[in-house]
């Protein structure tokens, strides 16, 4: 496309090096709806005769079939599927094949053709997300009367509701949710007619291509819109901070579920065995989740780090731009395929989560926030309660079940109204403040959810309403 400025062939070396086909040949059905919309523009503003754009359109659209059907095999030599695609299109018809490219740049179709290409891909992200926040959601409901430790420091802290855990885990990636969204918006705007970085002298018509594509908007300066990789970058880190949130609910399960704590119950489809042990079930897909945790974090790093120093505008470094980004899609894509199936399949032996409760230590907030009702203050409660827990480790007593006289004899502001509280379901269902763990706050936590969930697919419907057809 460039042999009229040199005077030799490309190296063969420097084809393979510089070649891009094996990354940008699944974005093909992108490029082809982008061109369509290019000429459709020529046409309309006059700078391309309709009879000419028919034709054109006509054969992007076969060869988007022959595409389809495996029947066109790309040449590297082309370097990548823009112009295999152009070269194929004027193989077919000739000289008029060769208008495709009046008033556009590899810059600015690259672009084009990557942000079409996105938009579908992250709807599909947006329905794995949706399917795991709901499988959390459900196992809430599901879980909402069943106590459980909490943990602080992974240290026994206070009875929770389990599901006041799924709906913990929920809203973090409820949260991700809204990043998707945002990035999905950054996607969302339309670059075609930018060219190289300035522009164009030809009377093009960016507001004619944006509707035809179905973008919300134009991109505003033509040398910003070739040069930035903002809209990767907003979804790389949605997806490291998913990554985050998905491998500590990994590690959560992975750890409650070892015979030590025992009391989650993975299904035994989502596990595999040992080649040695017969006894053995291991949390496998878990952990693959917890480690590839790891990549979607250096798919960020890798982006941020090759364009922090990149000058205006556009410079060959960015044509492995897409390559973490697409390596992040499929990554996410396999994790949305396994973990929310596997969330609806676990189960809680409540009676084994319980058995950590039996020395009623859990409780020992409870008494100070008793003693505080009573008039003690807060400091001073926390010494007296602290007190009456070493006395039980000494003594081997559980705390809940400490009769009026030793609590008294420990702690004389106690009266018999405590006894009745000190069990850890009573501890649960009292802890109703906004967003505590009661099983009454969990359902108001679901109510909640549910309805934000609706209301981020409906967003993502409409965004979905506008892809445009081919």
């Amino acid at each position: 496309m460039w042999k009229g400025r040199f005077a030799q062939d490309t190296d063969e070396a420097v084809v393979n090096f510089t070649q891009s086909l094996d990354l940008d040949w699944r974005m093909a059905a992108a490029d082809i709806r982008g061109s369509i919309a290019h000429v459709r523009m020529l046409a309309h503003t006059g700078l391309l005769a309709k009879d000419e754009a028919a034709v054109i359109e006509k054969n992007l659209r076969e060869i988007a079939c022959e595409i389809k059907d495996n029947a066109f095999e790309p040449k590297i030599s082309l370097e990548d599927v823009h112009m295999n695609i152009e070269a194929r299109l004027t193989e077919k018809c000739g000289a008029t094949g060769a208008r495709l490219h009046m008033g556009r740049s590899r810059n600015d179709q690259v672009n084009t053709t990557v942000r079409l290409y996105l938009r579908s891909e992250l709807l599909d992200i947006w329905q794995g997300l949706y399917s795991l926040i709901a499988a959390l959601v459900k196992k809430a409901e599901e879980h909402k009367n069943k106590v459980v430790p909490g943990y602080t420091h992974l240290q026994q802290a206070q009875p929770i509701s389990m599901g006041h855990f799924w709906m913990a885990h929920a809203q973090a990636f409820m949260r991700d949710a809204r990043r998707l969204l945002a990035a999905y918006d950054a996607v969302d705007e339309s670059p075609l007619g930018c060219g190289a970085l300035a522009g164009s002298t030809l009377p093009l018509d960016r507001e004619f291509t944006r509707a035809d594509m179905g973008f919300s908007r134009i991109t505003e300066n033509s040398m910003d819109t070739v040069a930035h990789r903002d809209h990767f970058l907003d979804i790389l880190y949605f997806a490291a901070v998913f990554g985050t949130h998905a491998s500590r609910l990994c590690e959560d399960l992975i750890i409650y579920f070892t015979t030590e704590f025992g009391w989650v119950k993975l299904p035994d489809s989502f596990c595999t065995g040992s080649s040695i042990m017969p006894q053995k079930k291991n949390p496998d897909v878990l952990e693959i989740i917890r480690g590839k945790s790891g990549q979607l974090t250096g798919a960020l790093v890798d982006l941020l780090t090759m364009v922090k120093g990149i000058p205006l505008t556009y410079n060959r470094d960015l044509q492995d731009d897409k390559r973490s980004l697409f390596r992040t899609l499929i990554c996410l894509s396999g994790i949305f395929s396994v973990l929310p199936p596997l969330i609806s399949k676990v189960d809680i032996d409540e009676e084994r989560a319980n058995r950590g409760f039996e020395d009623g230590l859990i409780l020992a907030t409870d008494v100070a926030e008793y003693l505080v009702l009573h008039g003690v203050p807060f400091r001073s409660a926390h010494e007296k309660v602290g007190h009456a827990v070493r006395w039980c480790i000494e003594n081997k007593r559980p705390m809940d079940k400490l009769t009026l006289l030793e609590w008294q004899a420990i702690i004389p502001e106690i009266e018999e109204d405590l006894l009745p509280l000190l069990s850890p379901r009573r501890s649960m269902e009292r802890r109703d403040t906004a967003g505590g763990a009661s099983s009454h706050q969990v359902e108001i936590q679901i109510e909640h959810a549910n309805k934000k969930l609706a209301d981020f697919a409906h967003e993502f419907e409409e965004y979905a309403k506008r892809l445009p057809q081919m």
